[in-house]
């Protein structure tokens, strides 16, 4: 009967001891670990402010009051621009010269120039944009001159590379200066290849 007691006793005690083995917080288990975060890669950003030279070419047509005379041809010229980056705001100034030959009969438009400034949004490497100011449009014509006026328009500028950009660009121009009472409205659409220093 002794015999018994111990032996019921020691394997009371082994199918006991695990329930009491280990850690006191019974059924705790390490949570698993947890994967890192994605990371996110920041947006390509550029600093606008400085100078920028460019060549541009396009097309432009010229709608007069008399219909026979309105006329179009292909735009080649040049721009330098000088834009502060202002964070999310972009400003700046320049000037515009395009070539052309815009044969209206009695005279031929074959230059206009433009002076102005622009206000765009830094979109990190692109940038869109309003600009206006003051144009001038030249002809072969002694008789007719040549016509002070505006412009005003919209653009995009992405750039390609650490220092390059193109860029696009549509204007409406008024003109209403010529020596013969001549008004003229001028609509250009330009792409442009620039060097930004």
């Amino acid at each position: 009967m002794k015999r018994t007691l111990t032996l019921s006793a020691a394997l009371l005690g082994t199918l006991a001891l695990p329930a009491f083995a280990g850690s006191p917080e019974l059924g705790y288990s390490e949570p698993a670990p947890m994967a890192p975060a994605p990371v996110v890669a920041p947006v390509a950003s550029h600093d606008w402010t400085g100078l920028s030279l460019g060549g541009q070419f396009g097309y432009g047509r010229v709608d007069t009051e008399n219909p026979d005379l309105d006329a179009g041809d292909a735009l080649y010229g040049v721009k330098g621009y000088y834009d502060y980056d202002l964070g999310n705001y972009v400003v700046g100034g320049g000037l515009q010269y395009d070539a052309t030959d815009i044969d209206l009969g009695p005279a031929t438009v074959d230059g206009i120039m433009r002076a102005g400034g622009r206000v765009g949004a830094d979109l990190g490497r692109t940038m869109a944009y309003g600009t206006a100011g003051y144009a001038k449009a030249f002809t072969d014509s002694s008789s007719i001159g040549d016509s002070n006026g505006y412009f005003a328009g919209v653009g995009v500028e992405t750039m390609v590379s650490t220092n390059v950009s193109v860029g696009g660009e549509v204007l409406y121009h008024k003109f209403d200066d010529f020596d013969t009472g001549l008004d003229a409205d001028a609509t250009t659409a330009n792409m442009s290849l620039n060097y930004r220093f």
